[in-house]
């Protein structure tokens, strides 16, 4: 009996491996997508190890100097430019894109600087949404199934564009997981682009205007790179606060309500 169970056991697990490597059912396009999703996963998890165990100023550096400054440096032309570096900061996950938004405000001020911020972040989680949704999700129900899966679109149906608005204000929640994990659950793209636009407008603005107040001019040397993350960082914190201080305003004003309502109901 016990080896019967150990065979079935050994024999659902070489099912299970084959079939995570049978791609076979799907079309050359979403195989496509699917390698692009698995390097785009694997090209992030080597810049978190290194930006985090070898040079932790590794990645605000490169937004620096290739991304900020070649901005700045083609005036106009740079608000182009910022909408493909967004994209990109969107697709690679360690690339912080609260550095970005801070130079949003450095270069264009705290409102245009806000707009563009605005449309670059909408810009940023409509790629890595379409990609997770073509390339992410098929391979998710490989990994868990489509129990798996169903159980995960019941529970983002049911909080949907609530979970991806408070999930864009929170600042140690990183933009690009969210946007990524919304493309491998069956969420409506209407209800995550409102939810993500709703979100965006408050990041977007808060982190503008903050750049606008450092005082830093581009171009950024690599002297301003440590401080701008120091920077960064508190203003992360900060942010949190806020948000700490709105649910706390919110839950107190549901209870004390609640409490008045019930005084009103007793009967005299």
């Amino acid at each position: 009996m016990e080896e019967k169970k150990n065979y079935e056991s050994s024999s659902n697990l070489k099912k299970y491996i084959k079939n995570l490597f049978d791609f076979s059912q799907y079309s050359i396009k979403t195989i496509l997508y699917i390698l692009l999703f698995v390097v785009l996963v694997v090209i992030s998890i080597i810049l978190l190890y290194y930006n985090y165990f070898i040079d932790t100023t590794f990645v605000y550096t490169i937004v620096a100097e290739w991304f900020v400054n070649p901005i700045y440096a083609l005036g106009f032309l740079g608000i182009f430019l910022f909408i493909g570096i967004m994209a990109i900061q969107g697709l690679i996950v360690p690339i912080p894109s609260e550095v970005v938004l801070l130079a949003t405000g450095m270069i264009w001020g705290w409102f245009f600087g806000g707009i563009m911020g605005i449309i670059g972040s909408m810009a940023a989680s409509l790629l890595c949404f379409y990609i997770s949704r073509r390339g992410g999700r098929p391979l998710a129900k490989k990994f868990v199934g489509d129990s798996g899966l169903a159980m995960a679109d019941r529970l983002i149906n049911k909080y949907g564009i609530k979970a991806i608005i408070v999930s864009r204000f929170i600042p140690i929640i990183s933009f690009d997981v969210i946007s990524y994990a919304s493309g491998l659950v069956d969420i409506d793209i209407k209800k995550y682009s409102i939810g993500t636009l709703i979100g965006s407008i408050f990041r977007a603005f808060f982190y503008s205007i903050w750049g606008a107040l450092l005082g830093f001019t581009p171009p950024i040397d690599t002297t301003d790179v440590e401080l701008i993350r120091a920077q960064s960082e508190v203003f992360n914190v900060i942010l949190l606060l806020v948000l700490a201080i709105l649910v706390l305003m919110f839950v107190l004003y549901y209870f004390i309500s609640k409490h008045y309502e019930k005084k009103v109901d007793i009967p005299e």
